[in-house]
């Protein structure tokens, strides 16, 4: 079986390591492109007061990496300034830069799932800041605001849709050459959708999609695939293999 695997450059390694070594081709087209934030010096702005927050949420491994890397030439990490990840990948990131995730999520990986913990139920008198990239959902900010915590965003990183040459698109989304194609975000999907151009989207619409989220599975939904997508447990790459076998 062919795979497609959409995550940006950089970060399908493990992914497509764990696919080959199953018995799969793992085709890499990466959907997103992380570039540096529109405006740096927000970021060492934070940097220099960060032992003034009780908690720091990175919402995705590149928000650890492009965050902790700028941060981490500045200065040390405060000790008493706790650390969550929304991901357990993100979590295991940090560990690149000798820190550990103090709160993250056992099972789903989403901003949800982390608001259910108990150690955020109450965050009165709490000052958060949280490190993403462009754009995104807001619930984040904003139960942790309504749970009494004063808040902050600071956008470590910029995330685009790559340019592509017409010619690989049209040989991938030739009928029959992909089998699968891994989806971890809304965004990778939409960007998949347009990088298709008008003239692919209707083969790209036949191929079968494996998720990570019931989000992403109403949006191929929306977009019109035929097949009801593969749903892994959560955005890991053992959860999106585990998915892919029990087909």
């Amino acid at each position: 079986m062919r795979v497609l695997v959409t995550r940006p450059a950089g970060q399908a390694q493990r992914l497509c390591g764990l696919l080959e070594a199953a018995g799969y081709e793992c085709v890499r087209l990466p959907t997103i492109e992380i570039q540096p934030a529109a405006d740096p010096y927000r970021l060492e702005a934070i940097a220099d007061t960060l032992e003034d927050y009780d908690l720091a949420v990175f919402v995705s491994v590149n928000a650890v990496q492009m965050g902790l890397e700028r941060i981490l030439d500045q200065r040390d990490w405060p000790e008493h300034t706790q650390i969550a990840t929304v991901g357990a990948r993100s979590a295991e990131a940090l560990t690149a830069y000798g820190l550990s995730a103090d709160l993250v999520p056992e099972h789903r990986f989403n901003s949800e799932a982390l608001l259910a913990l108990e150690e955020l139920e109450d965050m009165s008198g709490r000052n958060v800041v949280i490190f993403r990239g462009n754009g995104g959902r807001e619930v984040l900010r904003d139960t942790l605001l309504e749970r009494g915590a004063e808040v902050e965003y600071v956008e470590v990183y910029r995330r685009v849709c790559p340019a592509l040459d017409a010619g690989l698109m049209r040989q991938l989304l030739q009928p029959g050459y992909l089998d699968y194609i891994t989806i971890t975000s809304n965004e990778a999907l939409q960007n998949l959708f347009a990088m298709a151009g008008k003239e692919g989207q209707a083969a790209l619409r036949q191929i079968p999609l494996v998720v990570v989220g019931e989000r992403q599975a109403r949006l191929a939904a929306q977009l019109g695939f035929v097949h009801a997508p593969l749903l892994a447990a959560h955005a890991s790459d053992a959860a999106l293999l585990a998915a892919l076998a029990q087909a």
